[in-house]
């Protein structure tokens, strides 16, 4: 099914085609390929806008998972009933907050994008990181997802909550 990727902001570039192939990477992974995804890169006013309104947060931040099945069991993929329910859901990158992150810690701007995607799509998929246990079993599958994304695409990416309750 299709990957919609807009980039509704203009504060920092976005190279489209290498995150697309990235994410499509983490579709096939995490066996996902057959659902519609949406994934929408915000500048930091759009992201706290969107922040503010659906978690009650002030700030910007890195990444809005809004799913189309709700009340997934962490890690079940959607079992759609009608063609119209193989829908994943949207991502809401900000990119913006992304990039200024990365400048703070001299990371790769396009590394972690690919991994707060990857991070996004595990919540489309049901998991959590409220406790201790729902982020442990959140970073397992992060880490599962990145370990078999660097072996396809030659990277070393880490999960974003890797330090979250240590």
């Amino acid at each position: 099914m299709s990957l919609v990727l807009r980039n509704l902001q203009r504060a920092v570039p976005v190279r489209r085609v290498p995150l697309r192939a990235r994410i499509e990477l983490l579709r096939g992974i995490l066996g996902v390929r057959r659902f519609d995804l949406g994934v929408i890169c915000m500048d930091n006013e759009g992201i706290q806008r969107l922040n503010r309104t659906y978690r009650g947060s002030p700030g910007p931040t890195d990444v809005l998972s809004f799913p189309f099945h709700e009340n997934l069991r962490a890690g079940a993929v959607p079992q759609p009933e009608r063609p119209d329910d193989f829908n994943l859901g949207d991502l809401f990158l900000g990119v913006e907050y992304i990039f200024h992150q990365c400048r703070e810690n001299g990371e790769d701007y396009y590394d972690i994008l690919t991994v707060t995607a990857a991070h996004g799509l595990c919540h489309l998929l049901g998991y959590k990181h409220s406790t201790a246990a729902e982020w442990k079993e959140m970073y397992r599958k992060e880490k599962l997802t990145l370990e078999a994304l660097n072996k396809v695409a030659g990277t070393s990416l880490q999960p974003l909550t890797k330090n979250l309750f240590r």
